[in-house]
């Protein structure tokens, strides 16, 4: 049997959260889970100014890509210049991903949303770059328009706008 092998895995740093948002993450994503815990043992809590046993990373699969989340302390903080897109094939997914990730979080313009722990999620339809990117200029323009006006994205409303 091959092992699944990933090169790249994304690594997010949360000053004290990595359990709740991988709890979260994995709840709101199908197959996912938690792959496995570190703690802080003494003498790395010390280093660290953490509290003895306190998660110091979580692995976790999202829908079967690997991540790793990482209480590293408030020295650092997520920002809009890294963002993790979900496709969506379904106005029901758009709708279900857009809700628990954005529940407690801030909903930002043109899909875009930060969750309660501070990273950027974009929450897009399968079907927007091809309506952004119609043949008719004038379509994909009112397409762009209609995006604009919308924090989650409605998938009848932008189709709407190029018919």
């Amino acid at each position: 049997m091959q092992t699944r092998f990933q090169r790249i895995t994304p690594f997010l740093w949360f000053d004290r959260q990595a359990e709740p948002a991988a709890d979260l993450y994995t709840s709101v994503f199908p197959s996912s889970r938690i792959v496995s815990t570190t703690r802080f043992g003494k003498a790395s809590a010390q280093a660290a100014g953490m509290p003895e046993g306190t998660a110091m990373t979580v692995a976790f699969q999202l829908d079967g890509q690997d991540f790793t989340a990482l209480n590293g302390g408030p020295l650092y903080r997520f920002s809009e210049a890294l963002s993790l897109v979900v496709h969506c094939r379904s106005q029901e997914e758009v709708d279900h991903y857009w809700t628990r990730l954005s529940e407690g979080g801030e909903e930002q313009p043109c899909g875009w949303l930060k969750d309660r722990f501070g990273v950027s999620w974009q929450v897009v339809p399968t079907a927007l770059p091809e309506l952004l990117g119609h043949s008719d200029p004038d379509k994909a323009r009112r397409a762009a328009e209609a995006m604009m006006t919308m924090k989650k994205l409605d998938i009848a409303a932008l189709r709407h706008a190029v018919s």
